[in-house]
């Protein structure tokens, strides 16, 4: 009935019970789930979960959180790892200004933070041509950075789709992003009795233009929130979002189903 598009599940939150969370995921109505990853090394295991479980799917790429940790020439190990027809799309990539806003006054730091921005574009603008030329869409992290990483991504429009993940803007930038022909995706956030604004939007957009997602471990929705979130608990999100938008659940199933299907594809 679901798919949760933005899972984690090759972090060690569920090195031990796997497959009774793969369960709870189908007794749920969740009967795929895509896999996405944040580094190298993660996307590695994503393809390996995906090669191990027929409902999961994988996303690869590098973060902007660990763009730092990652090599200069990235780009030919993740093509490899994209090639393989378990994967449906790259990321997670984008970027992410919220630990260091503004520039810090030392000139050291400041050196530090300047290359910092300038990796994260750089890795960004690869993964977004990788993208195009493999023929698959991105899964796209933004996080107080929403001009920079819209610049980016204009020139791309057209030639390929981008899901802002784990979306909490308002309205009016979801508009933007779907006149651009990409999309938004809700999270648990949207249950949060303090997301009014995230609320009115999953409200209001048109049918086709949204997913769905858990980005667990984080972010469970209400009943769960604060506990270890997983992929069944996208079933809470669609009840949520039924409800704001005077919805069947199988009306929600229907137009979010056929959206990831068209998105989360090889082209």
């Amino acid at each position: 009935m679901f798919t949760d598009t933005h899972a984690h599940l090759d972090f060690s939150d569920y090195s031990t019970d796997l497959p009774a969370v793969l369960e709870r995921a189908e007794a749920a109505g969740v009967s795929r789930i895509i896999t996405i990853s944040t580094s190298l090394e993660g996307s590695a295991r994503a393809v390996a979960l995906a090669e191990a479980h027929p409902q999961i799917r994988a996303a690869v790429g590098v973060h902007p959180c660990y763009v730092d940790e990652s090599p200069e020439k990235f780009i030919p190990s993740l093509k490899a790892l994209a090639l393989n027809p378990v994967v449906v799309a790259i990321g997670e990539t984008g970027l992410d200004y919220h630990r260091t806003p503004t520039p810090p006054p030392e000139a050291s730091a400041l050196h530090s933070w300047l290359l910092n921005r300038t990796r994260q574009a750089v890795f960004f603008e690869q993964q977004l041509q990788l993208a195009h030329e493999l023929k698959l869409n991105v899964v796209v992290h933004q996080r107080d950075s929403w001009d920079d990483t819209l610049a980016i991504l204009r020139p791309y429009s057209g030639k390929l789709k981008a899901v802002f993940h784990c979306f909490g803007g308002s309205l009016e930038q979801a508009k933007a992003l779907l006149d651009m022909g990409f999309y938004v995706s809700f999270t648990g956030i949207v249950t949060f009795k303090n997301a009014a604004t995230v609320q009115e939007t999953a409200a209001k957009l048109p049918a086709g233009t949204f997913f769905l997602e858990t980005d667990c471990p984080f972010l469970a929705p209400v009943p769960h929130r604060g506990k270890r979130c997983e992929p069944a608990h996208t079933r809470h999100t669609a009840d949520f979002i039924a409800a704001l938008r005077g919805e069947s659940l199988e009306e929600l199933a229907s137009h979010t189903t056929a959206s990831v299907e068209a998105f989360f594809r090889r082209g």
